[in-house]
């Protein structure tokens, strides 16, 4: 059997700007699945970058 090794990612904090449209979908739909707005954000980021083009 497998052993779990719990690690933990490094991260870093960053600021950005959005509109406040932008903003409040982003908080609705995290609320939806009922995590927090900067999860929801990172997991965003990840799908977007898996599914570019690579010649982007």
């Amino acid at each position: 059997m497998e052993r779990f090794f719990p690690k933990k990612q490094e991260k870093e904090v960053i600021s950005i700007r959005i509109s406040t449209d932008l903003l409040a979908t982003v908080d609705r739909k995290s609320a939806s699945f009922d995590i927090s707005r900067n999860e929801f954000i990172n997991q965003c980021i990840v799908f977007a970058l898996k599914h570019m083009e690579d010649n982007a």
